[in-house]
């Protein structure tokens, strides 16, 4: 797992449980994201406007991609094509295989793009930004396909569903509270929940039609959900300020969540069986990890 604490960028191994840092940044890290097709690698979108592609194993930098005027505060693959998002408002394409990397520019947000999301078959790129709207793109185009308005707060969120492979969830702030599902084909709205707190971060179970989020005020919890019915199946506490980010092990059991209070926690949130409420309740734990520094 890779973790940015303020200027630092650390890999924890869970097998082992061993710490290593991987780099001591000359600015903030705003986002990271490893590759899907190069394991060995991560991208680094930092508070410089640039994106670094770092191989792990060789812990070496194999080269900086600038050309952003904010911060890269967001950060998504699609096999080689690594896709930006920017305090600007702006994302950008990169071809990493290229020197000259930068193959297409998405104009659509007035401010920040906080999340970034590649639909499973790489069709669609849904984004989300502080001006409180949802894009979805489409390869090749630099204009949306869809605009959607339904928030009423940023939002940072974003997740497809692994099942349908144009269902988009989408996650509002503090003056929002919803949940919002997407079709992306036609761009309407199928239905939407208000969870009753900022939603920052949103993961489809890869084994069933469940799913997972992460919350702010006040109780700073993880909720698991079953989709379509939205129905609340636990609430896992622990965190003592809000949850910043949820992240999923490779197998699709464990969850991840990062919060404000400068921890972070393992919940062991879906098996390969369905579960009932109760067991699902008893089983999901949290462990502290020793990563508990200042995180952003």
């Amino acid at each position: 797992m890779c973790v940015a604490l303020n200027t630092s960028v650390f890999l924890w191994n869970a097998g082992s449980g061993d710490i290593m840092e991987l780099t001591e940044h000359s600015s903030q890290i705003a986002s990271v994201r490893w590759s899907p097709i190069v394991p060995e690698i991560v991208a680094i979108g930092d508070y410089d406007n640039k994106v670094c592609l770092w191989n792990i194993e060789k812990q070496s930098l194999l080269r900086v991609m600038s050309g952003h005027t904010g911060r890269v505060s967001s950060l998504a693959w699609n096999e080689y094509i690594l896709s930006s998002g920017s305090r600007s408002g702006q994302i950008f394409h990169h071809d990493v295989r290229v020197s000259n990397h930068h193959i297409a520019t998405l104009v659509g947000h007035d401010l920040e793009v906080c999340g970034l999301a590649y639909s499973e078959d790489g069709k669609y790129l849904a984004s989300g930004a502080n001006d409180n709207n949802v894009m979805i793109w489409t390869d090749g185009e630099t204009t949306p396909l869809h605009a959607l308005i339904e928030h009423s707060a940023a939002v940072k969120a974003l997740a497809w569903s692994p099942t349908s492979k144009n269902l988009l969830a989408s996650g509002g702030g503090t003056q929002d509270r919803q949940i919002c599902f997407w079709n992306a084909t036609n761009g309407t709205l199928q239905h939407s929940v208000d969870t009753g707190s900022q939603v920052s971060s949103i993961l489809w179970s890869k084994k069933t039609k469940e799913l997972v989020t992460g919350h702010g005020y006040s109780q700073n919890q993880l909720t698991v959900w079953k989709y379509p019915t939205m129905t609340r199946l636990a609430e896992l506490t622990g965190h003592q300020d809000r949850v910043l980010q949820l992240a999923m092990s490779p197998d699709g059991s464990t969850v991840v969540s990062l919060g404000a209070d400068e921890a972070l926690r393992l919940w062991k949130v879906f098996d390969c069986e369905t579960e009932t409420k109760t067991k699902r309740s008893d089983k999901a734990r949290a462990t502290s990890s020793k990563l508990s520094m200042h995180c952003r």
